[in-house]
């Protein structure tokens, strides 16, 4: 691709007549593709399985550990009489932006012209600087750099396994350690109504590693043996044990959807399931793709949107669409709602919820009154 091709991502869909378009796009076309592929490159994998370690995939995996160093490198101010989040992720989020050129020149195959645009998905996949929050639209701007690294030549065909049980999960145990450090917000989180308050490809590609599995059901997140075990070897357990360590009651009263998903009787279809309500819930829903940002590598050629519109959005809402009430709709993608939308109040991360629980317990122990049940850790919209 000729240096001069290259462009700074940005952000081309504002109205739902953007949105179909997009939808009927190349791009469209090749995010579904690409998904589609690693998922069907991980079928019946384990992330303890052998897999190929090519220069690009050893490469990429010591620039997410260069990250995590960051975040060790970068510890949360005192901020505890908040439950939400901690403002030092701003300044983790600074020196990934500056360190971003550097981080990424040790990648084979990658030219320098091609940094600027690919290193704005990647300072985008690790939060929101502004409002201090993750959600899915941060995970696909993840998603989007690997598609980049791989059209760039970094990461090849033969490296698919490896992306998603190597480079993925590594990102994926990296937002755990940012999530739990920084109390990020979910980004338009669902409550008790979404998989995780976070992620969502862990269990789209989580269930492919589990189809055919002559003994394990997707009922068998009901049990805590079972996940304990495979926690280990499955990224869709690894999740629920997530979910189980940091949230107080049952599976089935804090993630009735998940609950609902394990009584499908097999994988294959708990599969196929995930990819449609992907398509449907992030790559589907103006909250989400109004922030997709586009550049020469994943195209945007519809309509436009006039960049007096683009210049009065603010990015504070990078990720969130708010709608306060009838006089207060916001833009066109602010009246849609889905996955990626939110009440348009800040929703405390779950760590913060679990510490708060914790204090509440050691009152408990020493003889203090806890007003209400305490199982009801965050403030679930």
């Amino acid at each position: 691709m000729p240096s001069s091709s290259f462009q700074i991502p940005r952000k081309a869909i504002l109205t739902k007549d953007q949105l179909e378009y997009f939808q009927q796009s190349q791009t469209h076309k090749d995010i579904v593709s690409y998904i589609e592929t690693l998922n069907d490159a991980v079928v019946g994998s384990k992330l303890t399985d052998d897999c190929s370690s090519s220069p690009g995939v050893l490469a990429i995996l010591d620039v997410i550990e260069k990250v995590e160093q960051l975040v060790k490198d970068t510890p949360p101010v005192d901020n505890a009489a908040s439950r939400f989040g901690n403002p030092a992720f701003r300044t983790f989020y600074d020196k990934v932006s500056e360190q971003s050129t550097s981080l990424h020149a040790g990648l084979p195959n990658l030219t320098p012209e091609s940094i600027p645009e690919i290193s704005v998905y990647f300072n985008e996949c690790w939060g929101n600087r502004t409002r201090i929050d993750y959600g899915s639209g941060m995970e696909l701007n993840f998603l989007c750099w690997l598609i980049c690294l791989e059209r760039l030549g970094v990461l090849q065909e033969s490296d698919h396994k490896a992306i998603v049980l190597k480079i993925f999960w590594r990102y994926i145990t990296t937002m755990r350690v940012l999530q739990s450090t920084y109390w990020l917000e979910p980004a338009g989180s669902h409550g008790v109504w979404g998989l995780d308050d976070y992620h969502f490809l862990p269990f789209l590609w989580g269930s492919a590693q589990l189809r055919g599995h002559k003994y394990i059901r997707p009922k068998s997140i009901h049990d805590p043996e079972i996940v304990e075990e495979y926690s280990h070897h499955y990224m869709y357990f690894a999740c629920i044990q997530f979910i189980n360590s940091i949230k107080t009651a049952s599976l089935r009263w804090h993630s009735p959807m998940l609950d609902d998903i394990s009584a499908v009787k097999t994988w294959d279809k708990v599969n196929s399931g995930m990819i449609k309500m992907y398509l449907a819930e992030v790559l589907g829903k103006l909250p989400v793709i109004q922030h997709f940002l586009f550049g020469s590598i994943l195209l945007y050629d519809g309509p436009e949107i006039p960049q007096s519109t683009l210049a009065q959005e603010d990015d504070a809402h990078r990720g969130h669409a708010h709608a306060h009430g009838p006089s207060d709709l916001g833009g066109a993608g602010q009246r849609e709602v889905g996955w990626g939308d939110c009440c348009g109040i800040p929703v405390p991360s779950v760590f913060a919820a679990a510490q708060s629980e914790k204090h509440k317990e050691a009152e408990l122990v020493q003889g203090h009154k806890l007003s209400g049940p305490g199982i009801r850790p965050v403030p679930f919209d």
